[in-house]
């Protein structure tokens, strides 16, 4: 059971091209979001569409994978786990920010 601790599955549409970043020690970060959709009726009976953006993080292999194969606008199914963090802005602004850490992509549509 402690692989369903902290587990998430998406299948969404990239919303721009990644950003890619090669560190100093040639390893690859791929960072970039992606869009999920849900449709449900609202209670006048209207289609409502509930969208939903994700910014997801990928190292190594599948970063490179991204960085050869993904680009805006395709659609992806990824796993990871969910991340938190905290950054400080140039301006000394604390930031909070989750993500989910990719460690599987698979490529979907044409």
């Amino acid at each position: 059971m402690n692989a369903l601790k902290n587990k998430v599955q998406l299948i969404g549409n990239l919303g721009q091209d990644p950003e890619i970043v090669t560190l100093e020690n040639g390893n690859k970060l791929a960072k970039f979001s992606i869009a999920t959709s849900e449709n449900y009726k609202n209670a006048k009976g209207e289609r409502v569409e509930d969208t939903q953006w994700h910014n997801i993080v990928a190292w190594g292999k599948v970063a490179e994978i991204v960085e050869n194969y993904v680009v805006k606008g395709k659609q992806v199914a990824l796993e990871g786990k969910l991340t938190h963090r905290s950054y400080e802005t140039k301006k000394g602004e604390k930031r909070y920010i989750t993500e989910v850490r990719c460690n599987e992509l698979l490529l979907l549509g044409k």
